[in-house]
């Protein structure tokens, strides 16, 4: 049972390649819905959920889940931005952002795991809200193709502003535990 949340996540980034085969295979009209890949985006969504809750209630979190969870989401985010985005519904400085943002979310929990030798952080509340609503946009953006250009720039930069608020936080948290990590570093050379 302990090894059930990485395979969750594995399946997650299996979902991946199966997000963009749907995505380009299903109906290339404009006004046309993509209701199978928003399918797909809400399954990888709830296996997130799903592995989450099954690691906390199993007390089976593992290195591997440090790092197929948050490999499963940034794929998974990456993919349906570059997805809208080759289809015209968003810009690709959104693109751009998110996926710059989500390299930087990969590298910090790295650094923080091998330098300050530290677990990588769990989403904050802030974190959580802003892959929620950047769900909800993203799969509103697939469903109703007729929303204005003004309106899709809108909704996709509000998610963006939330997941940049969001990184802001995890930098705050990052800087303390290097400090932190300092401290005790110059409190073992004394003993």
């Amino acid at each position: 049972m302990r090894v059930v949340p990485n395979l969750i996540s594995i399946f997650r980034i299996c979902l991946v390649p199966v997000f963009i085969l749907v995505y380009f295979t299903s109906s290339q009209d404009p006004g046309d819905t993509k209701l199978y890949p928003a399918i797909v985006y809400a399954i990888a969504s709830i296996s997130d959920f799903f592995d989450g809750f099954l690691a906390r209630r199993l007390k089976a979190s593992s290195k591997a889940g440090m790092v197929l969870d948050p490999l499963g989401d940034k794929l998974m985010v990456i993919s349906v931005m570059a997805c809208i985005t080759i289809d015209g519904i968003i810009p690709v400085w959104a693109v751009l952002i998110a996926g710059i943002k989500e390299l930087m979310m990969a590298i910090g929990g790295l650094v923080i795991h091998k330098v300050a030798r530290a677990d990588i952080q769990p989403p904050n509340l802030l974190g959580k809200t802003s892959t929620v609503v950047f769900f909800i946009v993203c799969v509103a953006l697939m469903l109703f193709r007729n929303i204005s250009d003004s309106a899709a720039i809108a909704l996709i930069s509000f998610a963006i502003a939330l997941m940049l608020l969001a990184l802001a936080c995890y930098i705050r948290t990052y800087i303390k535990l290097m400090k932190n990590r300092k401290t005790t570093a110059a409190c073992d050379r004394r003993d």
